[in-house]
């Protein structure tokens, strides 16, 4: 990735806006726009998944729909990154509307070509192409816009290489009381703000994320980088 130097206003703004916070830091590290995450839940070097201050892990994954391939180390924007299978019956349902949401606020802050969402399947086996643009047109998700990429490992020892040993983002295959026909999976949900650095700005916990504080968070970021 370009190295951007940060700008000095924002990095100073910043610091003032977090000051006499209570935060799991002992000093915020380099390469941060945002100030510390307040909830988050522990130091980022004691977390499984990398967190506020860490480097986003290398891969180079296929969108099987644009007929591209995404190099991490080469985003050269503001990036939303996440684990799911889009045969979920829940979580990564809701969580996929909800990233939705923010495509079209990040859209009416006129940062489309700023930002860049990038949700990992885990179930390659049943996340063909066709099977993602039906969970795109489903959920609502804007693919013209360009910046919305399903990214597909190439087999699912793969996606456990990629998406839990790398991002730290667990998941498990069972048919144990499965509430869909074949297999499910028990996973933890886990999307990361990546800014245009390659160092991660926020690790959002649960499905449930709120659209406006994410969208925020992306503009807070790309204003930042803007004109570097």
């Amino acid at each position: 990735m370009r190295r951007r130097a940060l700008l000095s206003g924002i990095a100073a703004a910043t610091t003032g806006a977090t000051a006499g916070c209570t935060s799991v830091f002992g000093s915020e590290p380099e390469g941060v726009v945002l100030g510390p995450q307040e909830d988050q839940i522990a130091d980022s070097k004691d977390l499984a998944y990398p967190a506020y201050g860490q480097s986003l892990p290398a891969f180079e994954l296929r969108d099987p729909i644009a007929g591209t391939t995404i190099d991490s180390e080469a985003i050269d924007g503001t990036a939303i990154v996440t684990g799911v299978f889009s045969f979920c019956p829940v979580e990564c349902g809701i969580l996929l509307r909800r990233l939705v949401g923010v495509q079209r606020r990040v859209a009416e802050a006129g940062l489309t070509d700023e930002t860049l969402f990038l949700p990992i399947t885990f179930d390659p086996e049943r996340d063909d192409e066709a099977a993602l643009r039906d969970n795109a047109e489903s959920i609502g998700v804007d693919l013209n816009a360009g910046n919305w990429h399903y990214l597909r490992p190439e087999t699912p020892e793969r996606a456990k290489t990629v998406v839990e040993d790398r991002l730290g983002i667990g998941f498990e295959k069972t048919t144990e009381n499965s509430r869909i026909e074949g297999y499910d999976f028990t996973h933890i949900v886990l999307t990361l703000l990546v800014n245009p650095d390659g160092v991660v700005e926020r690790a959002y916990r649960g499905e449930r994320i709120d659209r406006d504080r994410v969208a925020d968070d992306i503009e807070a970021v790309a204003e930042a980088f803007d004109g570097e």
